[in-house]
């Protein structure tokens, strides 16, 4: 049977989506996860929400227990996992409130420390995201999207930063150089974490460019950010629970 696990955070994965929800406290063999698991359906569909760091959590603390919290959506059932979270941009062409569908990552959380960024171009690595499932969310996430007027971009490549959540000008020129689309926190390591448990998953992500800055731009307040989240959270949901539809019904 087909069960998604839905987890993000920030707000954007929201358990009201869910019928019939029930919401438990889980642990374990690594630890408590970051908050509770509720469990219900969507559109008949068994799924599962966990947000990283509770509803009402701003600003996403280092050292997320991904590996608790994956562990924790494989032990409730779940066959796939889909992943919401914030993004900052670097393309000019992904603009604030946008969606974008990540295609893999460029890991280097496991070299960086603290604010300390030296060229880790040979200390990279790319994690790419389940295939088939990652194709078949990226058609539903995009047809869903144009049905909710929502701009959303099919391809994004993430930089993954570890540490202090705003990156320098300087970072941004280099992970532009490498070809990256968006800067993201956490989920690359939750995708590694997902291969390793054999979960299939994948992601879509909503710019905000709260930490990375194009040359020409002041750093974004968080309460700026946190508008776009408030105006954007129900499309993200949106957008969700379509995909868990329409992605059990075509696994």
């Amino acid at each position: 049977m087909v069960k998604i696990g839905i987890i993000g955070g920030s707000g954007l994965e929201d358990p009201r989506i869910l019928d019939d929800a029930a919401e438990r406290a889980v642990s374990t063999r690594f630890g408590a996860p970051s908050s509770t698991l509720a469990e219900g359906t969507i559109g008949g569909v068994p799924a599962v929400i966990l947000s990283r760091h509770d509803r009402d959590h701003h600003i996403a603390p280092t050292g997320i227990p991904n590996r608790a919290n994956l562990q924790a959506l494989k032990d409730a059932g779940c066959t796939h996992v889909i992943a919401s979270t914030a993004c900052g941009s670097l393309r000019e062409e992904i603009g604030r409130g946008d969606f974008v569908v990540l295609d893999q990552f460029i890991d280097f959380t496991r070299r960086r420390e603290l604010t300390v960024f030296d060229d880790f171009r040979d200390g990279m690595h790319h994690v790419g995201m389940a295939d088939p499932f990652d194709a078949t969310l990226r058609r539903i996430l995009a047809e869903e999207a144009g049905r909710l007027g929502v701009r959303t971009h099919r391809t994004g490549t993430v930089v993954t930063i570890e540490g202090p959540r705003f990156s320098t000008r300087a970072e941004s020129r280099m992970f532009r150089a490498w070809g990256a689309d968006v800067i993201n926190m956490s989920t690359a390591p939750e995708c590694i974490v997902a291969n390793e448990l054999g979960l299939p998953y994948a992601a879509v992500a909503m710019a905000t460019d709260y930490d990375c800055w194009k040359e020409d731009e002041a750093p974004v307040s968080w309460q700026a950010v946190l508008e776009i989240f408030k105006s954007n959270a129900e499309r993200m949901t949106s957008l969700l629970a379509a995909a868990v539809r329409a992605v059990a019904a075509g696994i």
